[in-house]
């Protein structure tokens, strides 16, 4: 079996560069050539994951299939490569220090000290190795989070360097994703950040292979040569990734600067077969060419921050591409939209998405917008708590259940239609109750969702850990609340929709999970369709 190559994407100067958008481009375009490959995110925080973060901390936090709450990187891995990622492909400091914590305890290092090196090291060099181990990739991209320099990636990088030296020569390489500033005064791109930046890495003993310059201005050949020059890489290795009008432009941006013609070279790996990006771009053409536009409102409380609700905002995207529309996104903060409000608001809207979320801030602005969009006809889709909020609103306004609610919003409500199940009652570790990862969902014959679906068995994902209450399915059922999906082994109700309204649904999992570029999700693509065939009706 032929050795696994491994890459290294590590950043400088600056957060927020892209280098998770980076290194899904130069997967896409590896796998494109036919190469089996995956990417991994190395997190130094100490959080064990992201799933206890607030998302205006470090925005959403990714579900894989297998559970696992992760990155909002990893969601951009799999919309690039349409592979799903696991629970080994996000590694954060947490879930090492409390691995060899454990080791420890056990007695597993013989009465050795403890210590970063080589404990800490030879844990996170065991978790790179991972996924290049199973024999199912050819090469395994392997983002470090943070910038060179930072206290908490020190161990990170050392692993890095003893990996190099581990795996030989031509089977890894470090790329280096800088910032080279415009000085708007001096009127010029600035490189020495970027000296420094790889100096910076060179005192840990690591140089940069290949150099990706984020900037707003095209380099210059004089700024590649001194850049090659000051930092040890061969020009041609200087790779410029200039800002784009959509991330889904870079894969083929970095096509043109040869990105992956270098690594190819570097890993010492054949590079006899162009890509083939046939699929991609005739997503991009479809994207750029829009023959209608649509307006949604995507309700939420995190909504100041884009980030928080990454995954949704890229299913329209390939959802509107699909239909040839261009999405609009109007966001709408949930704890500000009160009944005047909300008609000025939303009349002007073709749909709204009311979005998941936890705790009780800005609920009845959500339960509001349901009722707006059930009484008016207005295309409705609800997501995770956004169902829970179709589910109380309908409790309250057509059964007449005033206090009808969540015991996540009010524990003492006399009608908890929401509510958390007997058997998850006894769990206090808040990452314990969760529903997480994939979970089969048997659709109702000749509804909606199954004409949506075109078929009546489903797998999706899901992150939650309040459930549609048994107890109030029948009269909610009698009443036009149709429960239309629902989990086969413990019969929870994952999925509503009402009968006489043009596109009313709101489910208990995370559709946006599973949303690709090459596999669009057919909820998606069908609320879009629905919201065109509004927008054009009232036209």
């Amino acid at each position: 079996m032929a050795q696994t190559k491994y890459i290294f994407v590590t950043g400088g100067v600056s957060s927020s560069l892209g280098k998770g958008i980076i290194a899904a481009s130069l997967a896409k375009l590896l796998q494109a050539r036919g190469y089996r490959t995956t990417i991994q995110k190395l997190d130094p925080y100490i959080n064990v994951d992201p799933g206890t973060l607030n998302p205006y901390e470090h925005g959403e936090c990714f579900v894989t299939e297998d559970g696992a709450e992760t990155d909002l990187d990893l969601g951009h891995y799999e919309r690039f490569l349409n592979v799903n990622t696991s629970q080994a492909n996000n590694v954060t400091t947490g879930k090492i220090y409390q691995s060899v914590i454990e080791k420890e305890r056990r007695g597993e290092f013989l009465g050795k000290t403890v210590q970063v090196v080589p404990h800490i090291t030879n844990e996170i060099k065991e978790r790179i190795q991972i996924l290049g181990k199973s024999g199912d990739y050819d090469i395994v991209l392997t983002e470090i989070g943070g910038t060179v320099g930072d206290i908490e990636s020190l161990p990170y990088i050392e692993a890095v360097r003893q990996l190099k030296w581990d795996l030989g020569e031509h089977n890894s390489l470090v790329i280096h994703l800088t910032l080279i500033p415009y000085l708007s005064a001096a009127k010029e791109l600035k490189t020495k950040p970027t000296q420094h930046s790889v100096k910076t890495l060179m005192e840990s003993g690591i140089n940069a292979d290949i150099l990706v310059c984020r900037t707003e201005h095209e380099l210059s050949d004089e700024i590649r040569r001194k850049l090659a020059q000051f930092c040890n890489v061969k020009q041609e290795a200087v790779i410029q990734s200039i800002d784009a009008s959509t991330i889904y432009d870079v894969p083929n941006l970095m096509l043109e600067e040869g990105l992956d013609t270098i690594t190819l070279k570097k890993l010492n790996l054949p590079d006899d077969t162009p890509p083939d990006l046939t699929q991609w771009n005739q997503f991009l053409q479809r994207h750029k060419n829009p023959t209608a536009e649509v307006t949604i409102g995507l309700i939420g409380k995190y909504v100041e921050l884009q980030d928080s609700y990454k995954s949704i905002l890229e299913s329209f995207i390939h959802a509107g591409a699909e239909n040839e529309v261009k999405v609009t996104i109007k966001s709408i903060h949930s704890e500000f939209l009160d009944v005047d409000h909300q008609n000025s608001v939303i009349n002007s809207l073709d749909g709204i998405l009311v979005a998941p979320g936890f705790g009780e801030r800005g609920i009845e602005g959500k339960i509001e917008a349901v009722r707006y969009a059930r009484e008016n006809k207005l295309p409705f889709f609800g997501i995770c708590l956004g169902m829970q909020m179709a589910v109380i609103e309908y409790a309250r306004n057509v059964l007449n259940l005033k206090d009808a609610n969540s015991t996540e919003m009010d524990e003492s409500t006399i009608d908890p239609v929401i509510d958390i199940m007997e058997n998850q009652k006894n769990i206090t570790q808040m990452g314990g109750t969760m529903r997480l990862g994939a979970w089969d969902c048997e659709l109702k014959e000749g509804s909606l969702i199954e004409k949506v679906y075109g078929k009546t068995q489903i797998s999706e994902r899901h992150r939650h850990r309040y459930e549609y209450n048994y107890a109030y399915q029948e009269q909610l059922e009698a009443a036009g609340l149709i429960s239309s999906g629902v989990n086969p082994q413990t019969k929870l109700v994952e999925v509503v929709e009402l009968k006489d309204h043009p596109w009313f649904i709101g489910v208990q999992y995370h559709p946006e999970y599973k949303s690709t570029v090459a596999t669009p999700h057919p909820l998606f693509i069908d609320f879009i369709r629905a919201a065109k065939v509004f927008s054009q009706k009232r036209k």
